[in-house]
């Protein structure tokens, strides 16, 4: 059996879900389309936040690789790597988008 036909086969074992992660997708698009810009760094800053759960995802992914196979090791590691990046970079925005609303000394 050839790729798309094992593709097909997937998708069509797979419906619902494919169709679910398809309205999703529309429905995250709308969503985000219509937030004010005023409120779009601070809930892009908190799903940043939110992203820690990549991070748990993949150490437990990295524990459960064999020792042995390096990819998996590596490629675990650039996804921790990446995934705290990610999260301290959502507290950073919402840091600095904080002190915007500070009092300035005299």
């Amino acid at each position: 059996m050839g790729f798309i036909e094992s593709l097909l086969q997937f998708l069509y074992e797979n419906r619902e879900a494919v169709f679910i992660i398809i309205l999703s997708i529309f429905l995250g698009v709308e969503v985000i389309a219509h937030v004010p810009s005023v409120l779009h760094t601070p809930l892009m800053s908190g799903a940043n936040a939110i992203h820690g759960v990549v991070i748990i995802g993949a150490i437990i992914v990295m524990g459960s690789a064999d020792s042995d196979d390096g990819v998996a090791q590596i490629l675990g590691f650039f996804a921790v790597l990446l995934g705290t990046l990610n999260v301290v970079g959502g507290f950073v925005v919402t840091n600095r988008m904080l002190e915007m609303f500070k009092k300035k000394k005299k």
